[in-house]
């Protein structure tokens, strides 16, 4: 905020000293100007101006997320957020100025556009200047970074370029770690197209249920971060033997090797759904009842990996609050961000029951709390259960509804209560907020709105696609059958058992 405070003084101070010399050569070339006038004047103007109009400035950046969740950004819609953001300020600074000073401008027309324009170019330049610093100019970093990793910086993300994994990567590398990526790409190497050709990602293309691709993944890995599976309940319904499969018996493999290999941490990522319906508010302790195959499934890997802790294998589940926003490969086939969408491009919003709780975070959120889990130490996460979100965002899906129709107004919300998911549930978060120092920076009202964004500057051109929808994706692509083993159907009838009995 500081740099951006200085600046915007002098891109201020260089319009006026331009509309100067201006004045100067052109306007008052056959008479003798008072160059002293002139100059107070200047002074005069900056004096007047500046301080205000910065401070205008760094409010709108800050209300923008300048310096909050749109650090996280890529480049273009950085751009864009910068560009908005410095007009409005000093659409506002000029409208305040005449309002405040007898209909007269505190500077002149000329110098404030020119100011607003040199404003533009070097904000927008320093936070590309600070890329290519990163990056290009200062490639020794990235040497000493690669010298100095020591044990514990190794890191085996799997399905690392789905939804959660592509905003987890750039995380990781950000921090330093040796990341090796092991995923199908099924949806094509654009989720991580950014990172790509980075120094300290190795991607290797394969099939998370074949024992030697895993095995060739955990060669000298430090830990395990879990993140492949079918997710919704709509996608686990398409082929339930392929759900048990990817779902659950891969866990098993997974983690029985993790456990040989000697990798002690494994992160494993299940979900808020196997809490299944009840009108309390639930935490980690609480009684788990998923109504739902992709709970099962979750729920009987948990029970799986907790049941292997010992002191040569520490696993952590985080159980995710239904999730939100823009990240690699996004998804439109998830409450908030297909009622964003629908709002924008039909000028509808269904929802159907309206009365279900649900808990919301953010992708990015998501992805950095996997992040601190990893930071942390062992000790004060090893075969623990964390639910990942806040609080203050236990909503109802009618609530999710109103908030899209505050920022569409012109769109209808269309509410069905005779069609309503059975699912409900409201979830405490305070055990990874206390033990972890973890505070989500995403709120589902700036969620909605970059979703909006989005398909405003053409980022997303068919929320529809087959790409954006799981559930869509495997029944256009079709399934295959694959092996399963009993065992594994025998654990989901267990769990099922027990959360009716």
């Amino acid at each position: 905020m500081v740099a951006d405070a200085i600046m915007i003084h002098l891109a201020l101070l260089a319009a006026l000293l331009l509309r100067f010399f201006y004045v100067v050569l052109f306007q008052q070339y056959e008479a003798n100007p008072d160059l002293g006038a002139l100059m107070g004047g200047v002074v005069s103007e900056f004096s007047r101006t500046g301080w205000p109009l910065t401070l205008i400035c760094l409010s709108f950046f800050y209300l923008s997320g300048f310096y909050t969740y749109g650090r996280a950004y890529q480049s273009r819609y950085k751009a864009l957020v910068i560009a908005q953001a410095v007009s409005q300020s000093y659409l506002l600074f000029a409208f305040a100025s005449y309002f405040f000073n007898n209909g007269q401008l505190t500077v002149s027309r000329g110098a404030l556009v020119l100011a607003w324009i040199l404003t533009l170019c070097v904000l927008i330049a320093s936070r590309i200047w600070t890329r290519l610093w990163m990056t290009l100019i200062h490639p020794e970093r990235e040497a000493e970074v690669r010298r100095t990793l020591g044990k514990g910086r190794r890191v085996l993300v799997i399905g690392g370029a789905g939804y959660i994994g592509s905003a987890l990567l750039p995380k990781l590398l950000e921090k330093g770690y040796q990341v090796r990526l092991l995923d199908q790409l099924v949806f094509g190497e654009e989720p991580i197209s950014g990172i790509l050709n980075h120094p300290r990602l190795e991607v290797l293309r394969g099939d998370f249920r074949h024992v030697e691709k895993v095995v060739e993944a955990l060669q000298g890995v430090d830990a395990v971060i879990h993140l492949g599976a079918i997710v919704g309940d709509p996608a686990c319904n398409i082929d339930e033997e392929l759900t048990i499969d990817v779902n659950l018996s891969a866990t098993r493999m997974i983690a029985e090797l993790a456990k040989t290999f000697g990798v002690r941490r494994m992160i494993f990522a299940s979900t808020c759904s196997v809490y299944g319906a009840s009108n309390q508010i639930l935490d980690e302790r609480s009684v788990v009842k998923p109504i739902s195959l992709y709970g099962h499934t979750k729920l009987a890997s948990e029970k799986l990996l907790l049941g292997m802790t010992c002191d040569t294998f520490a696993p952590t589940i985080v159980r995710f609050a239904t999730i939100y926003g823009l990240s690699g490969r996004t998804r439109f086939d998830l409450v908030v961000n297909v009622l964003a969408a629908k709002a924008k491009t039909e000028g509808i919003i269904p929802v159907f029951g309206g009365g279900q709780w649900r808990p919301f975070v953010h992708v990015d959120d998501s992805a950095q709390a996997v992040s601190l889990i990893l930071d942390a130490p062992l000790a004060s996460v090893e075969g623990q259960v964390f639910n990942v979100g806040s609080d203050e965002q236990n909503y109802t899906i009618r609530q999710i509804g109103e908030i899209v129709h505050q920022q569409v107004i012109s769109a209808e919300l269309l509410i069905d209560e005779t069609d309503a998911d059975l699912r409900n549930y409201r979830v405490s978060f305070k055990k990874i907020r206390n033990q972890l120092g973890f505070k989500p920076r995403w709120t589902v009202e700036q969620g909605v709105q970059q979703v909006l964004e989005a398909i405003s500057n053409g980022d997303v051109v068919d929320y529809t696609a087959a790409k954006y929808s799981n559930v869509k994706f495997l029944s256009e692509a079709g399934t295959r059958s694959f092996s399963h083993s009993n065992w594994a159907r025998e654990l989901l009838n267990e769990i099922t058992s027990e959360g009716t009995g």
